[in-house]
């Protein structure tokens, strides 16, 4: 369980540069605040306004962008962690800001229970992930966000609001995916449901049999996506679907192999070759695109949703219409061809359903999406600046925590609610003390 102490927030000057994960951000906060309880979180926010300091709270670190970049004061929740409550009759656990979703989803698997969908890694805390619209794929089940059926944030004031569909209901729809604008999250009510059995079938494909029959792929699938390596014709898709069981998970060795050499160790390996030798990564991605073979195996969802993601890189993300996917996907194969680029990590493919988040990527509309990566160091603004230019032909929206060029100007034309949302941060945050330069360039000043 939470701490709920108060007091004084543990709060110091700070002394070292924070970094992400990824470490292309870097920021210098004037001091660093460790609050224990809400009533600490919200002392510290005061007392930052009244010192003239901007507020940003942090996570793990694992957007590329500089979304929790201050100078100000830096929160950061490592003690805002555990379950407040599971009520099962409503369905919901109500859960601490700072709790990584690692440890959320290993606590509701001991209790019976699981979230319905989630993306492919689950190192990022709660608040980090939904606040910057972290998702996976499903056909029918939507962001982490999206399960969100209630929120307490702590406004630039100091306030404390329940947010819900019944309490401060506008608040609540714009909160889900509040980019940090409105407040600070610190705590998260989620919608969960009895734990069950997923079955993984993973199996190459080539890159014309993955795109001509995408629909049907997905139509047939409960969460499809695919990686397609560049500079080949191949493929490596992923479906999964409730199973009755029973539980098979990959053998320790088999596992191993796939999703620690292979996935992690040698392409570790091969990536630090690429970037050394660029001229070797069409060879070696035709040796990768063919090491990983077909496999199925059945376990509870959030091992089979995740997977460890060892090796670092920065990553750029687009939200497309979901009919324009196939589409933009073969522009960028094209781009690629008849480029000098050499690009040593796969592009990653997948889909959402609608739902009614103004910031959602997927706010209205059925939803693919398509992520390029780099491995760590790698320049990559000339990749990244060729597929942008694709996906925004085709009204992309950016991940808002993955690299991008986008701006306010931009975006109000892809987000039919997004004045809804202004309208949110400037009732609660007049002042911007939650801004910084990454909110002034994507919602505006």
């Amino acid at each position: 369980m939470t701490n709920t102490g108060t007091g004084a927030a543990t709060t110091r000057n700070a002394t070292s540069t924070w970094r992400n994960w990824a470490g292309n951000v870097s920021s210098r906060p004037t001091r660093t605040a460790s609050p224990a309880s809400v009533a600490e979180l919200a002392e510290a926010i005061r007392t930052a306004a009244e010192d003239g300091l901007r507020v940003k709270a942090v996570g793990t670190g694992h957007s590329f962008t500089s979304a929790a970049a201050t100078d100000g004061l830096l929160i950061r929740p490592d003690l805002l962690t555990g379950i407040r409550a599971i009520d099962r009759k409503a369905g919901t656990v109500t859960v601490e800001a700072g709790t990584p979703l690692k440890r959320l989803n290993e606590a509701l698997a001991r209790e019976g229970l699981s979230l319905t969908n989630m993306g492919d890694i689950m190192d990022q805390t709660v608040a980090g992930a939904t606040s910057t619209g972290t998702h996976g794929t499903g056909r029918e089940s939507a962001s982490i966000a999206a399960q969100i059926r209630a929120l307490e944030l702590v406004t630039a004031d100091g306030s404390v609001l329940t947010c819900s569909p019944a309490e401060n209901p506008d608040i609540f729809a714009s909160a889900r995916i509040g980019l940090g604008a409105l407040g600070v999250v610190s705590a998260i009510t989620f919608a969960v449901e009895p734990v069950f059995l997923l079955t993984a079938r993973e199996e190459p494909m080539s890159f014309d049999r993955v795109t001509s029959e995408f629909d049907a792929l997905v139509a047939e699938n409960e969460h499809f996506e695919f990686y397609w390596f560049p500079h080949t014709g191949n493929c490596n898709t992923k479906r999964n679907n409730r199973s009755a069981g029973p539980a098979a998970p990959p053998g320790t060795v088999s596992g191993w192999i796939e999703d620690e050499l292979l996935s992690n160790g040698l392409f570790q390996v091969a990536c630090s070759l690429g970037r050394a030798v660029p001229r070797t990564i069409p060879a070696i991605a035709r040796v990768s695109s063919r090491a990983l073979s077909a496999r199925m195996y059945t376990d509870i969802p959030y091992k089979v949703f995740t997977s460890p993601r060892r090796v670092r890189f920065v990553e750029m993300e687009y939200a497309l219409p979901r009919e324009s996917a196939v589409g933009a996907l073969r522009e960028v194969k094209a781009m690629i061809e008849r480029s000098p680029l050499r690009v040593s990590f796969p592009v990653e493919v997948r889909i959402a359903p609608a739902d009614d988040i103004p910031l959602s990527t997927a706010s209205g509309r059925e939803t693919a999406y398509i992520a390029v990566h780099l491995y760590r160091g790698t320049p990559y603004r000339s990749y990244f600046t060729a597929v942008e230019r694709i996906m925004t032909a085709h009204g992309g929206r950016p991940h808002w925590g993955k690299v991008h060029t986008r701006d306010a100007a931009y975006l109000a034309g892809v987000y039919p609610r997004f004045e809804e949302f202004t309208a949110v941060r400037d009732r609660l945050d007049p002042e911007r003390l939650f801004g910084n330069s990454y909110l002034r360039r994507v919602i505006g000043a």
